[in-house]
This record gives structure tokens, C-alpha cells and sequence, in this order.
């Protein structure tokens, strides 16, 4: 049968809008089964907290589940890569953190892009990582704890997250900048690096302040200082390790929402607003501020916004960790 012009144009032209009319449809629809957010280490790391308040908030939003799912091991390279290889549609998402999206990408050969495999969808909240101790550790502050170590060179032990973790990297300049030489324990994870120096397996740990709090205010670990450029309202009591006395000794330890590159864009817009207004919630502020976390600054609440940050913190890192030297084992 021989379609008339002017029907065949119009059909032709229906057809062709059928991607279009899909991907409306789609975005239309989003979400409607459950969403789960990879966490790429063990529970008790920065990304694992912010997770878990997110996983509460997004539910009204979202209108629908939203799970948390620790995939741990590798320093977050297994449970991004899960990420970086899911079906780009929305429902797995990375929360990830200066770990799997700058440092592992000069420390690991791994089997995706770090940059390329990723939708940037919103950055989320940061917070200083603490120096916690054995409680019967014989000192008392942070000097004691130096003078301890190079009285014992190479007796102690420091636990890390990981090579190339925030630990990792925060316990070799510490070494670096107070002169002392100490072991250092790899593990999945902060959260069983924190167990253990709670066992008194070990003798201190890197760790976020908001996953030490409840360990040092229950008198189960010490704490020498936060890498925070000034002290926490939710807990003036804990010095900066500035203050303590270490100079410059400042790390904000960052999380981030990626999704995995191809996601659609109304799909990240309908997520990044989601963030945003679970984050703007009064309660879940209250939340973040008693954990010592500190919101993104204004104008950083974009996919663009944090496409650009990566970027810098990448060429910021990048050759400190290649003049260390630093590679997987």
C-alpha cells in the first residue's frame, strides 16, 4: 500500500518524536520502584552517615523507598565500579567521596572512569575527620600523643580505610609533619579501623568526627583534634589540630551523589532537588550540625557546580599523591 505524501510525513515525523516522547515519559514517571545508594565502604564512614540521613529524607520526596547498600573493599573501587556499571536510569546512585572520585584514579588501575563513567548529580555535606586514640593510651593531647611516638618509633600503630583512603593519606602526612614512624593497618573500612582502636587492638585512627562522637563521649577512645579550620558548635570542647599543635593540619573530608553516565537529565534534576530539599529540612539540619557536617557553599548545588569541583580537587591531589608515590598494593 502506497502512503499519500502528507501522510507518510506526518507518520514519519510521530515516529521521530517517539525518543523524545520516551524520555518524557520516563522522567515523567521517575521514580517508581525503589532507589538504592550504593555506599562504597564499610558502615561508619562519612559517606555510610550521610547516606543513611539521606535514605530517611528522600523517602517523601522521592515518594518511594530508598535503601542504603554497603558495598565495601578496594578503597570504594568495588562499589563505584558497581555504580559506574548499572543500568543509567536513576534507582543506583554512589555516594562517594574524595576517596573514589579523586585519589583512587591516580592510585588504582581500575575498569571505569572515575570522570567519564559518572552523571554528577549534587555535592553533600562535608565534615573534619578526628585523630582518635586508644583510651589507655599514655597521653592525654595531642603533643603528648607526638612525644609518645618518637619515643616509641615504629612500635604504634595507625589504622587507614585503605590505600590512598582519607586515613591513608591524612596518617603519612601526620608521620611527614611531626617526624614520628608508626605502622599503619589497612582495613575495609573507618568504621572497623575504629572497632579495633576501641578493642585496643590498634593505637588510633583517622576517622569523620561524626562517627567518633559517640565513641569519645562515652569515654571508649581519646580524641587529640578535628582537621577543621575552627571548633564545632556541637562540640566546642574538641581543639582543631591546630590548636593542639599541629600547624595547617586542615582536611574536610567530602561526600558527593554521582549517578552512572547516561542517566537522563530531568532523572538528575529530579534528584539534585530532591537532595537539596532533604538537606534544607530543618530537622535533617539539626542532624548534620550536632554530627559536625558543614553544608556546600552557595552557588555549589549543581551538577555543573560539582563536575567543577571535582575537577580541582583532581588537579589539586593528583601529583601529591604521585610524588609520594602512592599505589595500590
Amino acid at each position: 500500500m502506497t502512503l499519500p505524501r502528507r501522510q507518510f510525513l506526518r507518520l514519519a515525523a510521530a515516529i521521530g518524536a517517539l525518543p523524545g516522547l520516551s524520555r518524557a515519559v520516563f522522567a515523567e514517571t521517575f521514580p517508581s520502584r525503589r532507589i538504592t545508594l550504593v555506599v562504597p565502604f564499610a558502615p561508619g564512614a562519612l559517606n555510610d552517615i550521610i547516606a543513611r540521613l539521606l535514605g530517611e529524607g528522600l523517602r517523601a520526596p522521592l515518594g518511594q523507598p530508598v535503601i542504603v547498600e554497603n558495598v565495601s573493599g578496594a578503597d570504594g573501587t568495588i562499589g563505584a565500579g558497581r555504580v559506574a556499571h548499572a543500568a543509567p536510569d536513576g534507582y543506583t546512585l554512589l555516594v562517594a567521596s574524595w576517596n573514589t572520585q579523586v585519589a583512587n584514579g591516580a592510585i588504582y588501575a581500575l575498569d571505569y572512569d572515575m570522570v567519564k563513567d559518572f552523571a554528577p548529580v549534587v555535592l553533600l555535606p562535608d565534615a573534619p575527620m578526628a585523630l582518635i586514640a586508644r583510651k589507655d593510651i599514655p597521653a592525654n593531647d595531642l603533643k603528648e600523643f607526638i612525644a609518645w611516638l618518637k619515643a616509641n618509633p615504629d612500635k604504634a600503630s595507625m589504622g587507614t580505610a585503605g590505600v590512598g583512603s582519607a586515613p591513608h593519606m591524612l596518617s603519612l602526612l601526620f608521620a611527614k609533619d611531626t617526624d614520628t614512624r608508626f605502622g599503619l593497618v589497612a582495613y575495609r573500612g573507618a568504621g572497623p579501623a575504629m572497632q579495633d582502636v576501641i578493642a585496643g587492638h590498634i593505637d588510633a585512627t583517622f576517622i569523620t568526627i561524626a562517627a567518633a562522637l559517640p565513641q569519645v563521649r562515652s569515654g571508649t577512645v581519646k580524641i587529640f583534634g578535628i582537621t577543621a579550620r575552627q571548633r564545632m558548635a556541637s562540640a566546642p570542647e574538641i581543639p582543631t589540630m591546630d590548636e593542639a599543635g599541629l600547624r595547617e593540619f586542615y582536611f574536610p573530608y567530602w561526600a558527593a551523589l554521582f549517578a552512572p553516565r547516561g542517566t537522563p537529565r530531568d532523572v538528575i534534576d529530579k534528584l539534585n532537588a530532591a537532595v537539596l530539599a532533604t538537606l534544607r529540612d530543618p530537622s535533617m539540619r539539626q542532624k548534620l550540625d550536632a554530627d559536625g557536617f558543614e553544608m556546600p557553599p552557595p552557588g555549589q548545588e549543581t551538577p555543573e557546580a560539582l563536575a567543577a569541583f571535582q575537577k580541582a580537587e583532581i588537579d589539586k591531589w593528583w601529583p601529591i599523591i604521585k610524588a609520594a608515590g602512592i599505589k595500590a598494593n
